[in-house]
């Protein structure tokens, strides 16, 4: 028993050796192409970031749309979730289809619907009120189709994340019990419900976080400039500045994911101590 033990340690130090070369390998060549310079080791590509023309204005856009792509992403799913799962489980596989369904349209064919639907809102509503939403949510300050698209592409992953937390909670126990002793249905979802869902809250959050920060296709297809499409832009004349910024963004993306673990095992502990 030991000799497996110690069999199976090997095994899985020879697995994470292999993860961390492949993962850190070309992080490291990347790191090393951005301070690379003729005169030695330069930070000029890190130190320049701040005062580059476009970077704030794309991040903070970037940071914006998904904020709001993640409040209307949760919006739309925890009730339909909730909903679906105390009134009408038999609606589960027709909601998980739905939601699962963006899956198979490629970021490209999504995009070009996009367009279609916003080409053919001119030509058939120029007198109706319905055109000054079209031209509403094409802003170029706070391109709101952009929230559209992005909701559309993180909805399978928000939908999974948060189905393995109701998957893990007795919903229709909680709900009842805490009907019984007086509390109101809205109160029994934001005081019952929700923080047994802090963890699938958090990772539907990331998950759409992380898809916001890389996504590039729908962003460049409507012309739109949000992080990911500057990076590119700036790849074309700054390379190092390119992959400074890359660096930096996966360092973000990696932290953020560290805090969300940290805080799933301190929400974890909490309840096991309890």
């Amino acid at each position: 028993m030991a000799q497996l033990i110690s069999r199976l340690r090997v095994w899985r130090g020879a697995v994470l050796l292999l993860a961390g070369i492949y993962f850190l390998v070309p992080m490291a060549a990347s790191v090393w192409f951005s301070i690379d310079d003729v005169n030695g080791i330069g930070f000029d590509a890190y130190t320049g970031l701040l005062s580059a023309p476009g970077f704030t204005d794309s991040l903070w856009l970037t940071l914006g749309l998904a904020a709001v792509t993640v409040v209307v992403l949760l919006l739309l799913l925890v009730p339909a979730m909730i909903a679906v799962r105390l009134g009408s489980p038999k609606l589960r596989p027709v909601l998980e289809v739905v939601c699962t369904l963006p899956l198979v349209v490629p970021p490209v064919a999504l995009t070009a619907g996009l367009i279609g639907v916003l080409r053919w809102g001119p030509d058939y509503l120029m007198d109706t009120p319905f055109f000054q939403t079209f031209v509403f949510i094409q802003q170029p300050e706070f391109p709101l189709v952009l929230v559209i698209a992005y909701v559309l592409m993180a909805l399978p992953l928000a939908y999974r994340a948060l189905d393995a937390g109701l998957r893990a909670v007795d919903v229709r126990t909680l709900v009842e019990a805490a009907r019984n002793c007086g509390a109101s249905w809205p109160r029994a979802v934001f005081a019952v419900i929700l923080p047994n869902l802090r963890g699938a809250l958090l990772n539907a959050s990331f998950l759409t976080l992380a898809l916001v920060l890389g996504e590039f296709t729908a962003a460049s297809i409507l012309g739109y400039e949000p992080f990911s499409v500057w990076i590119y832009s700036v790849g074309n004349s700054q390379g190092q500045m390119s992959v400074a910024v890359s660096v930096l963004s996966l360092l973000i993306t990696w932290v953020l994911l560290l805090l969300l673990a940290a805080a799933g095992r301190e929400r974890h502990h909490k309840t096991a101590t309890s």
